[in-house]
């Protein structure tokens, strides 16, 4: 019997993840600290080269990929849910609602521990992305284009209420580092909470099948006897929660969860269950060439992720809009 999905997407899959860990490895190898795969290997006779390799280089690859990897599958869960191809957490205001969570933490119980932040992250950006779904079904959209400029707009007003809070209390450089992506403080110990993210994309692959069909409309799910309002639900939880964890480990990768999804689609389609894989993998490879790109390009010193992956997604995301525009008309 002739397998479902074709052998050339099996092997092109498997090429990717070829490419990936080729990636991982030039991650590894990257750094103000000189070491190599040799010395890392002789643990008696250079214990220094050792420590940085399991304690900052080995962490900071795995989180890259884990974020690459969860946020590429938050943001094409909320394209299904809300149907619209350039919605994302960070179009739609889910990272700045989850900095808003974080910081109300910060003022009202400055000692409480990162579980208690990630608890609050996450039900914050919860709300905030329910409250940009019910905009939406509020506001009359004539366009799909209008549907981002919604969301960028009420992550503006968060965003705006978070700067004031953190002025008034001194705290703009603490959310300086919540808005903005950055791996270099990455340490062993400081981004187990990640594989919490990972853990989700496994989740969002045994749902895909519900999301493809959520996708389709509440309607359509409805007469195939889905029960749309709770798959709506999870959908929304495994996103805040992925955008929490993320912005409280590393900080906000703007863009992420809008461009792989879309580069992903058209090549796979929209499928979910065929596309969640290529999204994994296609999101690690991307952010892990976007880290290797800001810390060669003016070596030692290191360009932040965050404005790497902002430049070139700002860039893919005009031209998927010119793309859209040119379409329609």
């Amino acid at each position: 019997m002739t397998p479902a999905v074709p052998a050339p997407f099996d092997r092109r899959l498997i090429l990717a993840i070829g490419v990936v860990i080729l990636l991982a490895m030039a991650s590894l190898a990257i750094g103000v600290y000189d070491l190599s795969f040799e010395s890392v290997l002789a643990r008696d006779e250079d214990f220094e080269s050792s420590m940085v390799f399991v304690v900052s280089r080995i962490p900071r690859t795995l989180a890259i990929m884990l974020v690459g990897m969860s946020m590429g599958v938050a943001g094409m869960i909320m394209q299904m849910l809300s149907r619209n191809r350039f919605v994302s957490p960070t179009t739609a205001g889910t990272t700045e609602w989850a900095g808003l969570g974080i910081l109300a933490v910060t003022l009202l119980a400055p000692g409480a521990p990162l579980p208690v932040k990630l608890i609050v992250a996450t039900g914050s950006a919860l709300v905030g992305t329910a409250l940009f779904l019910v905009i939406l079904q509020r506001v009359p959209l004539r366009s799909p284009l209008v549907v981002p400029l919604v969301g960028i707009m009420l992550g503006g007003v968060v965003g705006s209420v978070s700067s004031f809070f953190a002025y008034r209390h001194d705290l703009l450089q603490s959310l300086a580092a919540w808005t903005g992506g950055d791996f270099s403080r990455v340490l062993r110990g400081r981004y187990e909470l990640l594989w919490l993210a990972g853990a989700l994309t496994v989740v969002a692959f045994i749902a895909a099948d519900r999301f493809t069909v959520a996708g389709m409309g509440e309607a359509f799910s409805t007469n195939l006897g889905l029960n749309y309002r709770r798959v709506l639900v999870f959908g929304l939880v495994i996103v805040s929660t992925v955008t929490a964890v993320n912005v409280v480990t590393v900080g906000t990768i703007p863009f992420l969860g809008l461009i792989v999804p879309n580069i992903v689609s058209l090549v796979v389609g929209d499928n979910v269950r065929r596309a969640v894989p290529w999204v994994a993998v296609f999101g690690a490879a991307f952010l892990l060439a976007c880290d290797i790109f800001g810390r060669v390009v003016r070596y030692p010193f290191e360009i932040p992720i965050g404005t790497v992956v902002g430049v070139i997604g700002s860039a893919v995301f005009l031209f998927l809009l010119l793309r859209r525009s040119s379409r329609v008309g």
